[in-house]
This record gives structure tokens, sequence and C-alpha cells, in this order.
């Protein structure tokens, strides 16, 4: 039997009904194509994503329609509202209160993202340990099984019988017991395994972590829980997903580091309740992530003594003031392209200087290799290095050793001049704690500095530092 005529976007359906043959006709479902890196949609494939220039990233998802409509809010007055100032709790852990801006804000979502094995699981589970103080936590495991975060609890000391593990992907059961448990903090160990049985897709696609963001968001928010998300890195760095999750969050943490070395850093990124770029440092050991009071004591705890190249500046990420060690090998360039190589730092701001050092101070850098790096895994993109990025290169193409005792900071011009920085007082206080002598900085921040009981410098341009420094 033929059906005529045939309805485009309607498939039928048919089953005898007593001696009568019933035809129904149901509506197609819509076919979507989303990238899986920013979210785009179109509704053919596309081999690169038109918005975010990825290769190979479109999935075919299917559209959802009919959702039902959640319950809508009543509008407040402002006056009305009753805000509470004592929202802040502590972990127990300083350096993550730190990112977070003074601890854990009730309500918040915190979004903490980082290479695979770099600790991001540990640093959650022992943020716990400082929590249960509270009452009942709630730890979602969707990648883990409960034996395996015992394991890891054990190592940790954690035994609290207010933790509570939750072994579960689906958004459904999660909400139903968070009802049920009445969690004080909740963890989502990934966002990326958590789906929804709304949505057909699989887990880990972008329909899916957006609404299971969403819903959990919106679960803390109403219930005023914080709620921790950990989220997978793609090979870029970047959190996998559409970039709305970024959005929907109040707290972006990045954790850096290198396996090889022990040594983790945690970054806030964006945060709507304190200051970003502030950072934490952690130590990773047997018994877990331990605490670094001292990051610059740290950092410079291995500097080679009388040799050139290596020069001491100044960086402040957040409210914390750093001291660095630069470090920058030049050498004649065996090919006809010579090399740059920038390990911490901005590489077009690397070219930018030693176009200045050339320039202005007549270094022939142009045929030579030049390398520099932020010794400590550290990535500083303030201009207030600029001077100790120049100061390295320069020691090292004159092979001229630069004094122990001495540091610089300083942003530098295109015409060779040292501009201001901000907050200079609290960069040499940080140098005379650790015993530095003498400072060069530019001639506006060379004020002031006596209460430090240390030498400072001012110098107007490049050429005046370098003299100081090369003497």
């Amino acid at each position: 039997m033929s059906i005529s005529p045939w309805w485009p976007g309607f498939s039928p359906v048919a089953h005898f009904k007593g001696l009568k043959l019933v035809i129904y006709f149901m509506a197609r479902p819509k076919i979507l194509f989303q990238c899986q890196s920013c979210g785009y949609s179109s509704p053919k494939w596309l081999g690169r994503c038109p918005d975010c220039a990825e290769w190979n990233s479109f999935t075919e998802e299917q559209k959802i329609t009919g959702l039902k409509r959640q319950g809508t809010a009543e509008p407040v007055a402002l006056p009305d509202i009753t805000a509470s100032h004592d929202t802040r709790i502590s972990t127990g852990i300083k350096e993550l209160d730190r990112t977070l801006g003074g601890g854990v804000v009730m309500g918040s979502v915190v979004l903490i993202g980082g290479d695979p094995g770099i600790g991001k699981s540990t640093l959650t589970l022992q943020s716990m340990k400082g929590l249960a103080k509270l009452g009942n936590l709630l730890y979602v495991s969707g990648e883990e099984s409960p034996e395996q975060i015992k394991i890891r609890a054990d190592r940790l000391n954690i035994t609290s019988d207010n933790i509570i593990l939750l072994p579960e992907t689906s958004l459904e059961g999660i909400i139903d017991q968070a009802r049920k448990v009445k969690p004080k903090i909740i963890v989502i160990d990934s966002i990326q395994t958590i789906f929804s049985l709304e949505l057909p897709s699989a887990p880990g696609s972008v329909s899916q972590i957006r609404e299971c963001a969403t819903k959990l968001m919106f679960l803390a928010k109403k219930q005023g829980i914080p709620l921790f998300i950990i989220g997978h890195v793609t090979k870029d760095g970047a959190i996998a997903g559409p970039k709305v999750l970024e959005h929907i969050v109040d707290t972006v943490l990045y954790f850096e580091g290198d396996k090889g070395n022990p040594f983790r850093i945690l970054r806030a990124v964006k945060n709507r309740f304190g200051s970003t770029n502030e950072i934490g440092v952690f130590e990773m050991m047997e018994s877990g992530l331990q605490e670094v009071e001292n990051p610059s004591q740290l950092f410079l705890s291995e500097r080679p003594e009388n040799v050139p190249g290596s020069v001491v500046t100044v960086s402040i990420e957040g409210t914390r003031p750093l001291l660095i060690e630069i470090q920058a090998l030049v050498t004649a360039s065996s090919f006809g392209v010579p090399r740059r190589t920038a390990i911490g730092v901005d590489y077009n701001r690397i070219n930018l200087l030693v176009a200045v050092l050339d320039k202005r101070l007549g270094m022939q850098l142009g045929g030579m290799d030049i390398y520099v790096n932020v010794v400590g895994g550290l990535k500083i993109d303030e201009p207030a290095i600029d001077m100790g990025i120049i100061a390295a290169i320069a020691s090292s193409f004159r092979n001229k050793v630069i004094a122990t005792e001495l540091f610089t900071f300083g942003e530098v011009g295109l015409s060779g001049e040292l501009r201001a920085i901000s907050q200079p007082d609290i960069r040499i206080g940080e140098a005379a704690k650790l015993g530095f002598k003498k400072g060069v900085v530019p001639v506006s921040n060379s004020s002031g500095a006596d209460d430090f009981n240390i030498e400072i410098t001012g110098a107007k341009n490049v050429e005046e530092a370098i003299e100081i420094l090369l003497f």
C-alpha cells in the first residue's frame, strides 16, 4: 500500500485498529551539528567551525523542543533584600582561600580545571576535610569508584563521617540525592561525565555540559549550597566544553604545573567575589598537596651565582608580590633565521624588547638565537618584568654577571624609556624581606623606599639601567 501524498518532515506510522488501517504522521526529530569546542550550531556538518576555527569539531545532535518551563521568580525591591555579609567559609587551606578571595561564598559555583593527574580531585577532597565541620558534604564521582576515592582519602588521612560519596552520572539522580541528603557542599567530579535524561546526546557534548551545568547552578543558587565543579581540559589547556560553561560559574580556577615538577600553581582567572589573577602555590607530596607559604623564597632557592643571563625581578599576582628569576641565553645562530624561544612570558613581548635593545642600545641581536625562561614554571604577563627580561638578555649577550643582591623591575617603552608601574612599595618590601640590598627601578618609583633599608636607584631609560646593572 502506498501513502500519498508524502509530507516532507513527517514519518508515517501505521497500525491496525479493528478492520481499519489507521495511519499517524509523526514529526521527525530535527538534527543539528554542534561544535564541541564553542557550541556553534549548523544545519549541516562542517569541516571547520566558522566561529572558533576548530577543525573536525562538529558532532550530530538532536534538537530538543517542548521542554517544560520552570517556575518563574517574583520581583523583589532592592531595599527588601537582606544580604548576609558573613558568608565566607574557610576551607582550611590558606592558599585555596586566597584564590577564592578569602573563602567559599554560600551559593557560589566554582569551576576547577587542569591537566589529568595535576591534583584537582586531591585538592577538592582535601578542602572537604576542612569543610566537614559544616555538616554533610556530597562528593559526586562520575569517573572513580567509591573504593578508589577511599584509597585516596586514606592516603590524605581523611576519615570524616560527614563526607558522603555518590557514584552517579545521571543529573536527575544527583539532584534527587542532593534533596535527600541536604548537603552543605557539593562536588562534581567531573562535569564531562554527567548527563541529563532529557537530552539524547552523549555525555560530554556541548548540549549536555551546558544543560547539566545550568541546572546544577540553579540548585546551588536556590538552596544556597556552594558547588565545586571539576572540568577536563583540552590539549590547548582550556576547559573542555563551550565557553558558556565559564560564564555560568562564579569562579574559574586553573591548576598549572608540570608532572615532572612537584610544584603546582592554582590561578584564579575569574572571580565574582574576589580579585582575579590571584594564585596559590602548592607542593605535591605523598601525603597530598602541601601549601607553600613563601613562594618567592622557593623560586629563588636554586638560583645560580656568578652566571651571566640571570636576574631577579618582582611581579604581583593578584595581591601577592613574587620575586622570580628570569634567565636568558643568547648564542650565535647556526641557521639563516635566528630562533626565539619564550617560556613563561609572551613571545611577542620578547621580540619587542629585543628590538628595543637592538635600536636603542646598539646590541646586534639580529643574528642571535635568544632563549628566555621564567624559572619555576610560572607564567607572567605583567609589563613590570620588561626590565628584568632586557637585563637578562643584555647580561647573556655581554657575558657579564648581574650581582645576586640586586633586583630590577619596570615597564619598557618603544623609545627605550623606563615607565613607572603600580604598587612599587609592595614589590620593594618583598625584596627587602628576602635580603636584597639594591634595586634598579624607574625614576618615578624610586621615591619612598627609605623605610625598607635598601638602596634604590632610579633610571630614566634602558641605557641607564643597563649601565647600573652591568657595572
